[in-house]
């Protein structure tokens, strides 16, 4: 059974939606989806199994295993629950943004896995040394206008790079750059009653400072069989539907040194007509943020496809 295709939005989430023994269940009850794991322990050189069905924290949280293992387990999930949806368009939140091409066919999987391993092993080579060490902090409880004042206040502070990287809701942005940069927002955070919360992660994503791997990326994604996706993609860096291989191809190239313009990309997919929003994979992080973003509207229903089971029994709301 297939529901309206206006009124349905796939999303993928990314970097953050890890956790231990994901995608498991279904691996060991799906032949098609134990091998998509292999093929992607192949591809990147990892133990992506070890590592997120019996593996420590801090291994999960390492981007270079990260980026494949969570593209792998939503592809997997996508895969159950495809044949009762018909989405009006999809998007993913930055590493998710992989998956939303892989699924609408923009891209072909092997090569999406193949590009996250890359991304994800550029991504943490890139966090720098010293004065150019690069660091992200989550800012809580700042209005928009005040996260930017503080950020250039911070930047010309210190004369480092510091950008805000994620628009995630209006209550929740974060913020990117070198680390002085990102240390001096923090303190400016205290003085507006705001919280900024240090995040773990190798380097400044989508920040400037993200421009070499970025450049290495491109030159992958250059050679890639890109197609018309299924549906249109609603990209980070702009937030809008995108239906032309050609646009993608050059949004997903700005991806790393660009913002995730998420209040934008929910905004114009209700605009679009989406209604329900299905996000596919663990812990529902984007499901949280769809109520802040579409506060008022009443008929924005979310719902998160986590786990095997939760895939089996998938009805739309």
């Amino acid at each position: 059974m297939t529901t309206n295709a206006h009124t349905v939005a796939v999303l993928f989430p990314g970097q953050g939606s890890q956790e231990k023994g994901m995608g498991r269940d279904l691996a060991e009850a799906s032949a098609d989806a134990m091998d998509l794991w292999k093929l992607a322990e192949k591809i990147s050189g990892l133990p992506l199994r070890n590592i997120y069905w019996d593996g420590d924290d801090a291994s999960m949280a390492d981007t270079r295993n990260l980026q494949p293992a969570m593209t792998v387990t939503t592809l997997n999930l996508w895969q159950v629950v495809k044949p009762r949806l018909a989405p009006m368009g999809m998007a993913g939140h930055s590493l998710g943004e992989y998956a939303a091409l892989a699924a609408s066919e923009a891209l072909p999987i092997r090569q999406v896995l193949e590009l996250v391993s890359l991304r994800g092993r550029l991504m943490a080579e890139a966090g720098g040394k010293g004065a150019d060490e690069g660091a992200m902090a989550a800012i809580l409880k700042v209005s928009l206008e005040n996260v930017e004042a503080i950020v250039a206040k911070a930047a010309e502070a210190t004369g480092g790079t510091l950008i805000v990287a994620n628009y995630n809701t209006p209550g929740q942005y974060v913020i990117s750059g070198r680390k002085d940069a990102v240390d001096q927002a923090a303190g400016l955070c205290k003085e507006v009653k705001g919280r900024a919360i240090p995040l773990a992660v190798s380097g400044a994503f989508h920040s400037p400072l993200m421009a070499e791997p970025a450049a290495e990326i491109e030159k992958v994604l250059k050679k890639a069989d890109w197609r018309a996706p299924s549906v249109p993609v609603f990209a980070n860096v702009t937030g809008q539907g995108v239906a032309d291989p050609d646009k993608l191809l050059g949004l997903l190239a700005r991806q790393m040194t660009s913002s995730v313009r998420w209040i934008d990309t929910m905004a114009a997919l209700y605009e679009a007509g989406a209604r329900t929003f299905v996000e596919i994979g663990p812990k529902g992080v984007l499901t949280k943020m769809v109520k802040p973003n579409l506060d008022g509207k009443d008929d924005a229903v979310a719902v998160n496809v986590a786990t095997k089971e939760a895939a089996d029994s998938f009805v739309l709301p």
